[in-house]
């Protein structure tokens, strides 16, 4: 009889959900494809200058795509898939 419980109480139960991983591994996917995007844009040669590097998708839109990872990543580990709609 207390095998029985010690193996209930022993159970893993885990933090996160499986809607909070996809919002995660959402999040992580967003993140990636900003730093991706953020990439580049450099010369070969260190005495020509590429004015690609200040492009608007390396200034604006690659920091952006991070920033909005990074929020995804707060929502998830704050979203509480057992809450039942009322």
């Amino acid at each position: 009889m207390g095998e029985q419980k010690r193996k209930q109480q022993a159970k893993t139960n885990f933090v996160f959900e499986k809607k909070n991983y996809v919002f995660m591994f959402i999040g992580l996917a967003f993140i990636a494809l900003g730093f991706i995007v953020m990439s580049g844009g450099g010369s070969d040669d260190p005495n020509v200058f590429n004015p690609e590097i200040y492009s608007w998708t390396r200034i604006r839109l690659a920091p952006a795509l991070v920033l909005i990872g990074f929020g995804i990543e707060m929502y998830a580990i704050l979203l509480n898939p057992d809450k039942t709609k009322q």
